[in-house]
């Protein structure tokens, strides 16, 4: 069922239009109201898939209405309804967030496609938000000790800006989580989250993939090919393991931050490119840069804002917390109702070495769950957990 209102001060448009769409679509709840002022009101108290509004009205003007709602209610899909001397506002009501505009007397078949398109683009978005929501607890951050609400606070700091941040701690600790965290959080949301491994890519490869190549590069360039840098256009890069990047992908890594523009391989066009970059790595950068491995000049524009990512032993209040999240986690991918652990059992977890972090205590909550009992206790610690 979709709901849409209608407000238009004219009662006779107001009628044609109520009728028009009751009678399109069985699915159409059609709600109406004869000013600007009225149908606010009952946009605050109801959501809408879609709302028809006139520009000019008494009381309140269609513009007044737009520029509230996008306040109160911004995911509201809006169509502005303009006279012939309002075209000019109509078409600078779009740059405040008004999906399209119908003209006076309104076209059947332009009324209809409008409101079928603005409707389907409503399903789109709540589709998407319904996604990141899933996203979201896929990359959710568990724990409330001191570290970890420290870079919770910092996030919530930083995620609006455009701040380069660096993430750095030992592996298995969670340094992607921040990365994806500081991405939804951001105003690139709705863009791309790139994400490039830079160990897992051979050095002879990695400027083709971060830059991209043209036809005849190189041996295997057999067509032109776009790199993760011009895929996260308007979104966020990732780039993981940073400290085994080789110096010369890092010496183009450099211009593209410095100038926001990169070339492909074997080409010399630049291409503009508008990418906010986070970056990891497990290594002590400062001890790469004595040592020759990595860009003083580069780190210094990558680390903007760093972020430290403690190992587990660090943190061991959280592991309670860890524990319940992956129980639930677990159980809800087999369709098994969710273990318990005992106390003893979850004391015994928190004084073991946890040399691979988070991601070593999942693998054995999860080898606790599927070879434990009813309830994992203590003995089945001392059993599964060494092994």
């Amino acid at each position: 069922m979709s709901k849409i209102l209608v407000i238009e001060d004219e009662a006779s448009i107001r009628r044609v239009l109520v009728k028009i769409l009751s009678e399109e679509n069985d699915s159409y709840q059609v709600d109406e109201a004869e000013d600007g002022l009225s149908g606010l009101e009952k946009i605050k108290k109801e959501d809408y898939d879609l709302v028809l509004c006139d520009i000019k009205m008494p009381k309140m003007d269609g513009v007044e209405v737009l520029e509230a709602v996008k306040k109160i209610k911004p995911e509201t899909t809006i169509v502005m309804i303009s006279g012939h001397g309002d075209l000019d506002t109509a078409v600078n009501t779009m740059r405040l967030g008004a999906f399209d505009y119908i003209s006076k007397p309104p076209d059947l078949n332009r009324l209809l496609n409008t409101v079928r398109i603005a409707l389907d683009r409503k399903e789109l978005v709540v589709e998407n938000k319904m996604l990141k929501k899933k996203v979201s607890k896929n990359y959710e951050m568990i724990g409330e000790s001191k570290a970890i609400s420290h870079i919770k606070d910092l996030i919530e700091k930083v995620a609006g800006t455009d701040a380069r941040v660096l993430i750095t701690g030992p592996n298995g600790t969670g340094k992607e989580l921040v990365a994806h965290w500081l991405h939804e959080k951001s105003e690139r949301s709705n863009g791309p989250l790139i994400e490039v491994n830079c160990a897992a890519i051979p050095s002879e490869l990695i400027e083709s993939e971060l830059f991209g190549h043209v036809k005849g590069a190189f041996t295997s360039a057999v067509r032109d090919r776009a790199g993760r840098f011009e895929a996260a256009n308007g979104g966020t890069i990732f780039l993981d393991e940073i400290g085994d990047m080789s110096l010369s992908a890092q010496a183009k890594v450099l211009r593209a931050l410095q100038e926001s523009k990169v070339q492909r391989v074997g080409s010399d066009k630049d291409i503009k490119v508008d990418v906010r970059v986070i970056a990891a790595t497990n290594k002590n950068l400062n001890r790469e840069i004595e040592e020759g491995r990595f860009r003083e000049d580069l780190y210094h524009r990558l680390a903007v804002i760093l972020i430290q990512v403690p190992p587990l032993n660090d943190r061991r209040e959280d592991i309670p917390l860890l524990i319940e999240h992956f129980a639930g986690k677990i159980a809800e991918q087999n369709g098994t109702a969710p273990k318990s652990f005992s106390a003893n059992a979850i004391k015994l977890l928190q004084e073991y070495d946890w040399t691979g972090n988070i991601r070593e205590l999942r693998n054995v909550v999860e080898r606790l769950i599927i070879l434990g009992e009813k309830e994992v206790s203590e003995s089945d610690v001392k059993l599964f957990a060494s092994k």
